[in-house]
């Protein structure tokens, strides 16, 4: 089952925001392109409609002026963010460049949808059934993108005025993503993107003067056309290394990925999702390992999957309390890391294989050029 199929069966409805009175347009080539209209202009609410997936290419927002400049259509995945998707979308609304918006709503239940509806942006948002994860999320919208850019935001970002316009100025005919300049709200960095260790873990790299191996889907810009080439996200990760998979996957079809340090946004790390969490070591670790199992040469994955088994039958034996009592190295979590993996294997395998198909780099090359970095 491919992105696609999935993000359909997990949608239930688009709610597209209007304002009050108006009349939805139903020619597909009026929703192609939309420009947010500057604050004090035009009608103060919006109403929420709801439409089939089927009408989705052709319900346009009028709250909007029609242009035929925006090449970006931006992706904000929110879950349960009452308190800080308002903030996202009123950046959006200041930035310099025009672009479309579409929200994907991940089944919250704390009053989002409200904020959306009321949003003097007027966001088209697709709400799912069920918490389908940021990866789901960035799915479900993929297959709704009709740009051929596609850039990727949290929920909890606000990125500077200037932030779609340097992206895409920064995107060269060779790269395929890029990787903005995330600061923690205190002003601190947080990621110029990601760069791979020697063990195949991701980390925010917080040097602008050394390249990424991946962008942070916190925040970046990429071409819808090579992320549906190499098969799009990885829906099974749920969150978190979906963004380096997709790197590393770029990268074997032969894409560069670059970083625009002017880019910035400025991000509440964690404000939707407990960072350290059982819950968050738990992803992490079954992800990084399902990566590896799609993208890394074969002597990598067979190292660290004996490793992680290894460790995980060692540390009840031989580690200190304290270390034990660590979440990522709790026995019950690493062994249900290991059964969901198991689970996930035959998934996984396929994706290595259609991976390698279309991959223009050896495995092996962009490890060693890479991993350690």
């Amino acid at each position: 089952m491919t992105a696609a199929d999935t993000s359909r069966r997990q949608e239930t409805t688009l709610v597209t925001s209007q304002p009050s009175g108006a009349v939805a347009a139903s020619a597909r080539n009026s929703s192609a392109v939309y420009r947010a209209v500057p604050p004090g202009i035009g009608a103060s609410s919006c109403s929420a409609i709801t439409v089939s997936s089927r009408d989705l290419d052709t319900t346009s927002i009028l709250r909007r002026v029609p242009t035929d400049l925006a090449a970006t259509t931006i992706v904000v995945v929110t879950w349960r963010g009452r308190n800080h998707v308002g903030a996202c979308l009123d950046a959006l609304q200041a930035q310099h460049r025009d672009h479309r918006v579409l929200v994907v709503d991940n089944a919250s239940d704390d009053g989002t949808a409200a904020v959306l509806a009321a949003h003097p942006s007027c966001p088209t948002v697709v709400r799912l059934a069920r918490n389908a994860g940021y990866a789901g999320g960035i799915a479900a919208a993929l297959a709704r993108v009709r740009t051929p850019l596609m850039a990727w935001l949290n929920d909890d970002a606000r990125p500077d005025p200037g932030w779609l316009a340097a992206l895409e100025d920064t995107l060269t005919d060779d790269a395929a993503a890029v990787a903005a300049q995330l600061r923690r709200v205190d002003g601190a960095v947080q990621s110029f993107g990601g760069g791979l260790t020697a063990d195949g873990h991701g980390h925010d790299i917080v040097s602008g003067q050394q390249p990424p191996f991946a962008f942070c889907g916190g925040a970046a810009l990429l071409r819808t056309a090579a992320l549906r080439d190499v098969g799009g996200v990885p829906t099974a990760f749920f969150c978190y290394y979906e963004d380096t998979d997709t790197s590393w996957r770029l990268r074997l079809a032969g894409w560069r990925i670059v970083s625009a340090g002017h880019a910035v946004v400025y991000h509440e790390h964690g404000a939707s999702s407990a960072l350290g969490s059982p819950r968050f070591h738990r992803w992490n670790e079954r992800n990084r390992l399902l990566m590896l199992l799609r993208c890394a040469p074969a002597h990598v994955v067979a190292y660290q999957l004996a490793r992680f088994v290894v460790s995980t039958v060692a540390i009840p034996l031989r580690a200190a309390p304290g270390v034990r009592s660590a979440p990522n190295h709790r026995v019950g979590l690493r062994v249900r890391v290991l059964a969901e993996l198991v689970s996930n294997l035959p998934g996984a395998l396929l994706q290595r294989h259609r991976v390698g198909r279309v991959a223009r780099v050896a495995r092996g090359t962009l490890w060693r050029q890479w991993a350690g970095g």
